[in-house]
This record gives C-alpha cells, structure tokens and sequence, in this order.
C-alpha cells in the first residue's frame, strides 16, 4: 500500500507560520499562517506518523514497544501486521477478512493505492512460492553498478584479498571523495540482503572523512565481487521452524592502527538468516577472552531484542536462546519472566554468571 501526499495528512499542534511562496500577492510584512503540514516542513514527518498511529489504534492495532513502526491486531479470526517506512507499508497476516477490512478502512481517510502482493519495496526485490520467499537487490545493485561506470564483464572472486589491512595513510588522497562517500553509503544499504558482503563494507566505512586512492580501490573490488554475484540475496523457507539462535566472535587486533578487535554476529530463525552486524569494537581489549565477553554483550543486547520482538509477533520462546561463541564454548540466555526484573542468565561452559540489564 502507498499513501499519496502522505506528509500533507499531517495535524499541526502547534502555530506556524511561513513566508509567503514567491510569485504570490500578498500585503507587505505578511506571513502565512499553516493550516496543515506541508513537505520541506520539519515538522512534517513526525505529524504524519502522529496522525497515522492514532488512526490505525482506532482500528483496534496497537503498536510495538519495541519497533514504532509495527503494528499488530490480535484477534479470534487470526493476527495482521502492518509494518510502515513513510509512505509505503507493509501489511500481511492470516486474517484475510480483516486486512480487506483494514484498506477499506484507510481508504477512506487517506489517498491509497494498492500495489497488490509484495513484489518490490524499498529496493528490495521479493519472489515468492509455496516453498518460501526470496530476496534480493539485484536491480538496486545493476543500477549501482552503472553508476559507477563498471561495465565491463570482469569480476572479482572475493570482496577483499585475504591479506588486506587498510590504513589512514594508504595511497594518495582523493582529490574529491564525494564519490567514494555514495558508493559506500550505496553498498551499505545493499547489505541488507547481502551479509557476503558486510565486513568488507565495514572496512571501508571507516575512511569517509579520510579516503585515499587505495581505498577506492577496495570498493571498486567491492563492485566487482558484487557484479559476480549479482542475483546473491536471502532465501526464507516456509517450512523452517521458529527456534531462535545466535553466532558470535570476535577477530584478533584486525585494525593494523589501534589494535582493536571487530565483532560479528549473525541471528538464525530455524533455516533463515535475519540479522547480522560487523563493527568494531569501541573498547581496546588487552586479550582475545575480553574481546570475546564484549562481543558476547553486544550479541545479546540483539538478542533480547529479536526476543521481545518476537514476543509481539507471538512467536514465544519458552527455552533459553543458544548462543555460540567459538567451537569451545555455548551461551544460553534468556528472560527471567518469573521475577519481571530484566535480569538475563548467562551460562558459558557450566559457569554461571548473572548481569543485570540496564
């Protein structure tokens, strides 16, 4: 579903006033005083989404303590999420009776258009069957591609050489890196559907403010990997089951220039990958066990949320959530739901250790 002029729906609470549009007549040392929210008001935004949650609550959803932009309706006929980014949204479920009700509904209070079965949002591509749904980014990638005039047939096998190790006095500087500064953030975005990638982005995120030839060089090897790999993306099988589990580690000193580590995880539900970071750490480690215990923490602060989020969606975990560090050592973490208290159990190879969540 997409809302047309959605910002103009918008309810000012309070009084504002603009100068009067070029090219209209007005008295001298007049201003305007606005009725309703318009676009370039910075107000805007946050009027809209003001004015849709309270609709969309009227209707009986409510929406998630734990993503703003979720709302649920649970009922005897089935449950239906609408996910919303701006104008466009998301909505599905198993009550088919009530989602025809609910664009009836909006229908009548904004300007809909309905876009029929998911197919392509926010550049990602969806294809779905009986056995599962499939996404990628491959047009969003094709045309980031000739954007930056790779046009040839050569690729590369990797997003990095095994052996590269980037520093802040690499090469040459750029003359202008507002180039280097799209790519990357272009490459960023196409990590959603592309953890391949995710490390290699990571790298290279770290010299905007500072970009040297060598740099520029590595994303260019970033598009060429992806060139090679163009219909890459994420499958989601229908048949997967809804047990939660976590992956964590840490590298040794991978930054050559402040010897710190960088921790990456990824989150599996059943079969599918749904989430997944690299970043390094903001803290100096002064061994390979502390590294662990802070990518451990940053690991789980995902985890208790994926878990809540979950909760919303009446996807419940009654077990505690496996989380593997290394090929020596399992986490398992899960909510103390008996004392209410945020308290989360750790227990890494039968040690137990109890750390209050803030």
């Amino acid at each position: 579903m997409d809302v047309k002029n959605a910002f103009l729906n918008g309810d000012l609470t309070k009084k504002v006033y603009m100068r009067p549009p070029p090219g209209y007549n007005h008295p001298p040392n007049k201003v305007c005083k606005l009725n309703r929210a318009l676009y370039g008001l910075k107000q805007a935004p946050r009027a809209w989404f003001a004015k849709f949650s309270t609709t969309i609550q009227n209707f009986g959803f409510s929406s998630s303590q734990y993503d703003s932009a979720l709302f649920i309706r649970k009922s005897a006929h089935g449950i239906i999420f609408l996910l919303l980014y701006v104008d466009d949204m998301i909505i599905t479920g198993d009550d088919n009776v009530g989602i025809s009700d609910l664009k009836a509904f909006l229908n009548k209070l904004f300007q809909m258009k309905d876009l029929g079965t998911v197919s392509y949002f926010l550049g990602l591509e969806i294809s779905s069957t009986s056995d599962g749904y499939y996404l990628t980014q491959a047009k969003y990638a094709s045309n980031l591609l000739s954007g930056a005039g790779i046009t040839d047939n050569k690729a590369a096998s990797t997003p990095l050489e095994p052996t590269t190790q980037l520093t802040p006095l690499d090469g040459s500087p750029l003359p202008d890196a507002t180039r280097y500064c799209q790519l990357v953030g272009s490459l960023v975005y196409l990590t959603i559907t592309r953890p391949d990638i995710a490390f290699a982005v990571h790298i290279v995120c770290q010299f905007m403010c500072a970009s040297r030839s060598t740099h520029f060089d590595v994303v260019l090897r970033i598009l060429r990997y992806v060139k090679g790999t163009l219909f890459h993306g994420l499958y989601y099988s229908a048949h997967s089951s809804l047990e939660l589990c976590a992956y964590s580690d840490a590298d040794w000193a991978g930054d050559p220039i402040d010897r710190r580590f960088t921790t990456g995880y990824c989150f599996f539900l059943g079969d599918s990958l749904i989430s997944w970071q690299s970043k390094k750490q903001s803290l100096i480690s002064r061994s390979s066990t502390e590294a662990e215990y802070h990518a451990i923490a940053d690991t789980t602060q995902e985890l208790i949320w994926l878990r809540w989020l979950l909760t919303d969606m009446s996807v419940i975990h009654s077990t505690a959530t496996i989380l593997c560090c290394d090929n020596q050592s399992v986490v398992q973490i899960a909510r103390n739901d008996v004392f209410h208290d945020r308290t989360i159990h750790f227990e890494i190879d039968c040690h137990f250790i109890r750390q209050h969540v803030v």
